[in-house]
């Protein structure tokens, strides 16, 4: 009887240490999309380039980046989309092993008067390689909140520029341009690697994030909070569950026009 106690006992030890609901360090995916909700889908104006037209236009007309929708899915590019604790939502969140070492620098470029990526994620730490591989200088200005870097420099075509010191921050920092007045761009920051931009047809994916019941803040530039709960700010999300060794599809989450 006490060896069939010590097994049942053992047993249930395992059950309760391996079930997902207590597991620690288990680590899942989710993806999901963006898709305009509208009847229509709005048709991208086309910019006035009053400066460097031969450089500028050199590849085609330059189009606003406010809204860029894909016309056969309806979904939404340059969309961030990032996890927070929903009890504590400064609290940093727990880091795969494999990405615990921070890349060390992230890339911009503008190599046809418009900055590439239009919508940036970095993490706390990493250096902002702002290049210019264009045939004419570009002015790198970046108004930033809080404690994050805020520039206007000059870049001469070909060159580059370096810009350390970037924090963790709640709001967005601005980067535009003081020559050519069209280009504008978005960048946020987080102390952690759980964040995502939409890509052409508004699909987003987070590896390797931690398990658990978590919530997903979804922002875009000209709507601001793309989704929220009811009488709480969109700053702080709506809930998801990271699935332990799992790729959980989030389905699809709308943008509604104004």
């Amino acid at each position: 009887m006490k060896l069939l106690g010590k097994v049942l006992l053992l047993g249930l030890v395992v059950l309760l240490t391996s079930s997902p609901a207590s597991a620690e360090n288990a680590w899942g995916t989710i993806k999901g999309q963006v898709v305009w909700d509208g009847a229509t889908v709005p048709e991208r104006a086309k910019l006035k380039v009053d400066k460097d037209q031969a450089a500028c236009l050199a590849k085609g007309d330059l189009l606003s980046e406010d809204y860029v929708i894909d016309p056969k899915t309806k979904g939404v590019k340059w969309v961030m989309v990032w996890l927070i604790d929903p009890n504590a939502p400064t609290k940093a969140l727990p880091i795969h092993p494999k990405l615990k070492d921070t890349p060390a620098a992230v890339d911009l470029d503008q190599p046809c008067c418009m900055f590439e990526p239009h919508c940036l994620g970095m993490r706390a730490g990493q250096v902002l390689n702002a290049k210019n591989s264009a045939a004419v200088a570009h002015n790198v200005k970046i108004d930033s909140p809080g404690a994050n870097p805020n520039l206007n420099q000059l870049i001469p075509a070909g060159g580059k520029l370096p810009i350390p010191g970037w924090v963790a921050a709640p709001n967005a920092s601005v980067v535009s341009c003081s020559i050519h007045s069209w280009m504008k761009m978005y960048i946020r920051v987080f102390d952690h690697p759980y964040y995502a931009v939409t890509d052409d047809q508004g699909n987003f994916e987070i590896k390797d994030a931690p398990a658990g019941n978590w919530n997903l803040v979804v922002w875009q530039e000209s709507k601001g909070w793309v989704v929220m709960q009811p009488g709480k700010s969109g700053k702080l999300g709506v809930p998801v569950t990271v699935k332990p060794n799992e790729t959980t599809n989030l389905g699809q989450y709308k943008l509604k026009p104004e």
